[in-house]
C-alpha cells in the first residue's frame, strides 16, 4: 500500500468537502475481493452519518484537518468585506455558490456567506438564497466551533455579528 499523506487519528476533527466537519471515531480493517482495505469510520453529528473513507483515497477526496487558525482569520476578515453583487443569473451563481460550499475551502465559504448575508434593514432573500445562505453558514459555524472549542450556535451568533458590523460600515459607506 502507498504511504499515506495525511493521517488521522481516532477523535480528530476533519473537514471532508462535502459533508463539512466530522469527526473520526474508528480506523477499521476490513476485507474486500480479498483485499485488505484500510478505513476511517467518520461520523457526522449534524446530519447523523456515518461515512467510511478508505485512507488510501482520503487525500484525493480532499479531506483535510480543521484549518489553521491563518486561515480562520482570513476566512472571518473576508465576512467583513464587502459584498460582492453579481449580476449572473440566479441559477448560474446558486451553483458557484454550491461549488464554493462543497470545496470545502473555509475562505470560499465565508465569500458565499458574505454575498448571501441580508442586514434587517435590506430586501428580503428568496427561498433558494436563504438556503444555500444557512447551509453555508452552517458550513463555516461547524468549522469554527470545532476550532474554539464552543458549540455551532455559538460560533454563529459570531458571524452574525461579524456580519452586522460589516453591513452598518457599508451601508454607512452608501448613504455619503
Amino acid at each position: 500500500m502507498a504511504s499515506k499523506a495525511l493521517s488521522f487519528d481516532v477523535g480528530d476533527y476533519v473537514v471532508y468537502p462535502k459533508h463539512g466537519v466530522g469527526r473520526v471515531i474508528e480506523l477499521q480493517s476490513t476485507d474486500i475481493a480479498g483485499m485488505q482495505l484500510e478505513l476511517y469510520v467518520l461520523r457526522f453529528e449534524k446530519e447523523r452519518m456515518t461515512l467510511r473513507v478508505p485512507t488510501n483515497k482520503a487525500e484525493s477526496v480532499g479531506m483535510r484537518k480543521l484549518s489553521s487558525d491563518k486561515t480562520l482569520k482570513e476566512a472571518l476578515d473576508t465576512l467583513k468585506g464587502k459584498p460582492k453583487i453579481k449580476r449572473t443569473m440566479w441559477s448560474r451563481r446558486a451553483q458557484e455558490y454550491e461549488a464554493k460550499i462543497n470545496s470545502g475551502d473555509l475562505v470560499s465559504i465565508a465569500e458565499v456567506v458574505r454575498d448571501l448575508f441580508r442586514a434587517d434593514d435590506q430586501p428580503e432573500q428568496s427561498y433558494s438564497e436563504r438556503q444555500i445562505f444557512e447551509a453555508a453558514t452552517s458550513r463555516l459555524a461547524r468549522e469554527l466551533a470545532a476550532m474554539e472549542e464552543t458549540d455551532e450556535p455559538g460560533a454563529q451568533q459570531k458571524i452574525l455579528e461579524i456580519l452586522n458590523k460589516a453591513a452598518l460600515i457599508h451601508n454607512k459607506d452608501k448613504g455619503e
